[in-house]
């Protein structure tokens, strides 16, 4: 395994720069069986603030990923090619080799401490989900939210879990002193589709509930509609089944994502079409012949449509520089002083 290889950003494999040395690296397995027949590879990392590529469709421009690989074993994920990186499989590798960061919260307190450091917004499960299962055992989210609300530092957080509930207090004292956004991913609610392309993640029922339980406290939490499946998910009845239900759980905003193909994710994904659904193997080669995305004319009819959808159900799409704070707690009025006081001009 290349693990001088092991680098979070195009940037840093160009330079050759390395995030760990092959010495830090302790291999683990639990016979429990949640974990079983997943393999922990415990690394110290040297960096964890990462600068997204320049050539990035994201909007945003640093991330924090406390793990790689990914337990939810979403069959079109598109962060399985940087498993490559370490001579791991992109496929079942992916799934069951998980990289994990024990020393995440200690590094980013420290960069966050640095004076180069400009306060920038943190973006949080953008590669890999901070809340897959592993989380439940390493419990590294919990040190990452202190460290970024000692600083009072912006950040969001993209997940598929529930588990984030657990760090619900922290993510509500954290909203009191900065920005903090949350959002949930759920492309779809058809329960068939759930359980064979993304079979290691809670049910999207499950996913809503974190929604509306965010919403209960006041921290609003908007809903990432990804990935839009083409020909599997995105009929208008399916489409309208999921947007409802994003309503229902009290969502601030929803914003879909048709299924990209990149590579590592597109061999994957389409030997698992191959399986499954044999007679959609040529629609997906005609649909994404040009690349790892779908064509315009077939992304905007998606957006239209859920749009439309959303301003039915008295909901609209994620707005750049939107607030998601919790309210500032009331401050008590002053009772009217006993007897007359002296003003003072200073």
């Amino acid at each position: 395994m290349r693990w001088e290889n092991l680098t979070d950003s195009d940037h840093a494999r160009a330079a050759g720069t390395a995030l760990f040395g092959a010495d830090a690296v302790v291999t683990r397995t639990f016979d429990t069986p949640e974990f079983r027949g997943i393999t922990f590879h415990e690394v110290r990392a040297r960096s964890i603030v990462n600068r997204v590529p320049g050539a990035s469709r994201m909007p945003f421009e640093w991330t924090v990923n406390p793990y790689r690989g990914c337990t939810h074993a979403c069959v079109y994920c598109f962060a399985r090619k940087t498993h490559s990186y370490l001579d791991l499989d992109t496929g079942l590798g992916f799934d069951s080799q998980i990289v994990v960061k024990v020393n995440a919260p200690d590094v980013l307190r420290r960069q966050l401490a640095s004076r180069r450091w400009q306060g920038e917004h943190v973006a949080m499960g953008t590669n890999v989900d901070c809340y897959q299962r592993a989380e439940g055992r390493y419990r590294l989210m919990p040190g990452i939210i202190e460290a970024l609300t000692e600083r009072a530092n912006p950040f969001s957080i993209l997940t598929k879990g529930t588990l984030v509930l657990r760090d619900l207090d922290l993510l509500t004292r954290a909203a009191r002193v900065t920005d903090v956004g949350i959002s949930v991913s759920v492309g779809f609610t058809d329960a068939e589709l759930w359980r064979t392309v993304e079979p290691g993640t809670p049910a999207p029922e499950r996913r809503l509930e974190v929604v509306r339980a965010l919403g209960e406290r006041g921290i609003g939490c908007g809903v990432l509609m990804a990935p839009v499946i083409p020909f599997l998910g995105d009929e208008p009845a399916q489409l309208r089944a999921t947007v409802r239900a994003i309503a229902a759980a009290g969502a601030t905003s929803v914003t879909p994502l048709v299924l990209h193909l990149r590579p590592g994710a597109r061999e994957w994904f389409m030997a698992w079409l191959g399986r499954h659904h044999p007679h959609l193997v040529r629609r997906y080669e005609r649909l994404y012949a040009d690349g790892a995305y779908a064509p315009k004319w077939y992304q905007r009819r998606i957006t239209r449509q859920v749009h439309d959808l959303a301003r039915e159900y008295g909901i609209g799409p994620a707005r750049a520089g939107m607030r998601r704070r919790i309210a500032e707690p009331e401050r008590p009025v002053p009772a009217e002083p006993a007897e007359p006081v002296q003003l003072s001009l200073m």
